[in-house]
C-alpha cells in the first residue's frame, strides 16, 4: 500500500520532562551546531505535507522557527499524551513519528515502514529492540486507540500498537540510540543548547 507525501504528516515527540538530564529540554540540545528538532525536521520536511511537535514547553520558541508544537491535553500521560496531541492536529491520514532524542536517523526508515505495513501501521525493531515511536500510524485508528486506552487507563505504547496490529520492521545493523544521561550526550557529540 503506498502512501503518497500529501497523505503523511511528521510528529515529533518533544514532551517528555528529561529528568535524568536535569530538565534540559533534548529538542533544543545541539550538535554540530544544530539544534536536534531542526536537524530531524529538516530531514523529513520534503517526504511529508505536514510537520508537528509535541511539546509542553517554550511553544513560542517552536514558532519562531517555523514548527507547529503542540501540548499535551492532558498531563502524566507519557508518550501516549504526546501521540493523542500529534493526532488530534494531524490533518493527514498517516503520522509518521520519532522521539527528539534519536540520535542516528536512519533515510530509509519510512519508505520501509510505508512498505512494511498493510493498513494497519508499522514500526521499527533496531538492535536495541522494539522502538515502538519510531512508527508510522493511521491517524482515524490511533484516536480510536487512544480513546479505548485512556478510558482503561493502559499506558503502554507497545500495548497500544499490538491492539492496532500494527506490523513490527526489523532494521538489522541499526542503533536509533537516545538521550538520557549527560554520558549518551558526551559519547554522541551532543552539548546543551547556550540559549535555553
Amino acid at each position: 500500500m503506498s502512501i503518497g507525501t500529501f497523505e503523511l504528516s511528521l510528529g515529533l515527540l518533544a514532551g517528555g520532562r528529561a529528568s535524568r538530564l536535569g530538565g534540559i529540554d533534548k529538542a533544543w540540545l545541539r550538535r554540530d551546531g544544530r539544534a536536534q528538532v531542526l536537524r530531524l525536521a529538516e530531514c523529513y520536511a520534503p517526504r511529508v505535507a505536514q510537520m508537528l511537535v509535541s511539546a509542553n514547553r517554550d511553544l513560542e520558541r517552536y514558532a519562531a522557527n517555523g514548527l507547529r508544537a503542540v501540548a499535551d491535553a492532558a498531563p502524566d500521560l507519557g508518550p501516549l499524551g504526546g501521540l493523542d496531541a500529534l493526532a488530534a492536529t494531524c490533518t493527514t491520514p498517516w503520522l509518521f513519528t520519532l522521539p527528539v532524542d534519536a540520535v542516528n536517523l536512519d533515510a530509509d526508515l519510512l519508505p520501509v515502514l510505508i512498505a512494511a505495513q498493510t493498513g494497519q501501521g508499522a514500526y521499527a525493531v533496531d538492535d536495541d529492540g522494539v522502538q515502538p515511536l519510531f512508527a508510522l500510524w493511521p491517524v482515524a485508528a490511533l484516536r480510536d486507540g487512544l480513546k479505548l486506552a485512556f478510558a482503561q487507563r493502559r499506558l503502554a505504547v507497545r500495548e497500544l500498537q499490538a491492539a492496532l496490529g500494527m506490523a513490527a520492521v526489523r532494521r538489522d545493523g541499526l542503533r536509533f540510540g537516545n538521550l538520557n544521561t549527560p554520558d549518551d550526550l558526551a559519547a554522541a557529540g551532543f552539548v546543551a543548547d547556550p540559549d535555553p
